[in-house]
């Protein structure tokens, strides 16, 4: 493990391949990838932060999951000299009073931004777009869109009758649930990448907060946060996974759990790709020059 100032990087290996993989840690997250010699494109996976669930104060109810931070994973990306990366860390900083949960922050590569997820609405509040959204608090019947298209999903709705509950954050591999009478809107699930060598998911919605004696929502994928029932507060999403967090219940009087931190993540060959080697990114016959 490196500690690269605002990030932490953790390098491996995958056969014939080097992955780099970025986290936050503080700040705005920024640091830089000098690409090595001969290195001529990398694989790359950009997951943004997750949003925070929405509040929920006494005399409210139940609130909207966070949004998952938008995912971005291409095959190949040509690169060279010294690249500016951003990790997005996940919403947090909502206060009670706010209307919704806080976003989620950019993470970038090069040319490529996903956008911060977005935070969840409080009673009768709409959830906030993002790279996927936000659901949307217990009496607002909106299902918000994600923004930009094609990182993510909608947030949920909520519902207005019985136990008043929030609807489930948008995940990068699904929309975020609506709620029903008595049960908070489940998040939407996140998206599986081995580019690291290993399946791990990412990107999962933050469940909808309810009354108590209603059922939570729960987190997308088990990563996002699940919501709050009553007097228990919801909780955060995974650490590191770009998800959304929990959305709140007037029970507990506090704000949603928070959202994740988002990774991004390169993988190349780790003697590069030789200029006129025939040699691409996922070629069978690829072989490691200078091993």
């Amino acid at each position: 493990m490196v500690d690269d100032g605002n990030t932490t990087r953790v390098d491996s290996t995958d056969g014939l391949y080097t992955v780099k993989k970025y986290t936050w840690r503080t700040g705005d997250g920024t640091t830089t990838f000098v690409t090595p010699a001969n290195v001529e494109e990398v694989e790359y996976l950009v997951v943004a932060g997750g949003g925070q669930g929405g509040p929920a104060p006494t005399g409210s109810s139940g609130a909207g999951g966070g949004g998952a931070g938008g995912y971005r994973a291409g095959p190949s990306i040509g690169v060279a000299g010294a690249l500016t990366l951003t990790v997005g860390a996940g919403g947090s900083s909502g206060a009670l009073g706010d209307n919704y949960g806080a976003p989620g922050g950019n993470s970038v590569f090069y040319t490529i931004t996903a956008t911060g997820g977005g935070g969840g609405g409080k009673s009768a509040i709409a959830g906030v777009a993002g790279g996927s959204a936000g659901g949307s608090g217990n009496g607002s019947a909106v299902q918000t869109a994600a923004s930009p298209a094609g990182q993510g999903h909608a947030g949920g709705a909520g519902a207005g009758a019985t136990l008043y509950p929030g609807g489930g954050g948008g995940g990068a591999g699904a929309v975020g649930a609506d709620a029903t009478g008595t049960t908070g809107g489940n998040g939407g699930a996140g998206t599986a990448s081995s580019i690291t060598g290993s399946s791990v998911t990412y990107a999962g919605g933050g469940g909808g907060g309810v009354d108590a004696t209603g059922t939570k929502g729960t987190g997308g994928s088990s990563i996002g946060g699940d919501g709050g029932v009553g007097a228990t507060v919801p909780t955060a999403a995974t650490a590191d996974t770009g998800s959304g967090g929990g959305g709140s219940d007037s029970g507990s009087n506090s704000v949603g759990g928070a959202g994740s931190g988002g990774v991004v993540i390169l993988r190349y060959l780790t003697a590069g790709n030789a200029a006129g080697s025939g040699c691409s990114m996922g070629s069978a016959n690829c072989m490691c020059i200078g091993c």
